[in-house]
């Protein structure tokens, strides 16, 4: 906890209360349903919280934003975020139904109203968004292709809208065609060795009418 409130100083004493929670509940649940490998279990502030928390170094999202995360797993990064951003709309969305139970209790023991859930494969989500995050789920051109679509036409931050998308080691090949991408240094905002070759990268897309 002393992780995130280094870089996070100015919490409140609420989201302070819901960080802290956010480590007894992934490990009691995480015996039942193993969704965060053990080793991770046991630096959840710094390999999960802090990393998802990462985003919100390149990006203040603003009051009544709508933030798709994507393959959200156990929850990261949409749990973190949605606790730092509580005037925003976060909804997490993964194709395997186990994972989201443990996002759900994990939402409900916290308290969050902030967070809807839905199990199902992102293609089939019909709605729009103004960001759309994720942790390394599939390789850019694959996820891309993914959330086609579902990028809202208005434009209410100083980033564009589109995709955040948490990812790591060398990505040029990866990201050689797209010539309007951003890369952040996570090891910019953090002084952790665990960030050295860690990334947000920023990519707007169109909105598709």
């Amino acid at each position: 906890m002393e992780l995130i409130l280094k870089y996070f100083p100015e919490l409140t004493d609420d989201q302070i209360s819901k960080f802290e929670k956010l480590e007894t509940l992934y490990q009691d649940w995480n015996l039942k349903i193993n969704v965060v490998s053990r080793k991770d279990i046991d630096e959840l502030y710094l390999r999960h919280v802090l990393h998802a928390l990462a985003i919100a170094k390149v990006l203040k999202f603003k009051t009544d934003s709508k933030i798709l995360d994507v393959g959200t797993g156990g929850g990261f990064p949409g749990v973190p975020l949605a606790i730092l951003f509580p005037e925003c709309s976060f909804h997490l969305v993964d194709s395997i139904a186990k994972k989201l139970k443990v996002v759900n209790e994990v939402v409900e023991g916290l308290g969050l109203t902030n967070i809807k859930t839905t199990h199902s494969r992102v293609e089939d989500i019909k709605d729009t968004y103004d960001f759309i995050v994720s942790r390394a789920v599939a390789a850019m051109p694959t996820f891309v292709h993914w959330v086609k679509g579902k990028i809202t036409k208005q434009q209410n931050h100083d980033l564009k809208n589109g995709i955040l998308y948490l990812k790591g080691g060398d990505l040029s090949e990866e990201l050689q065609d797209y010539k309007t991408v951003t890369i952040y240094n996570i090891s910019d905002f953090y002084t952790e060795v665990f960030f050295e070759t860690k990334k947000v990268v920023h990519l707007p897309l169109k909105y598709k009418g």
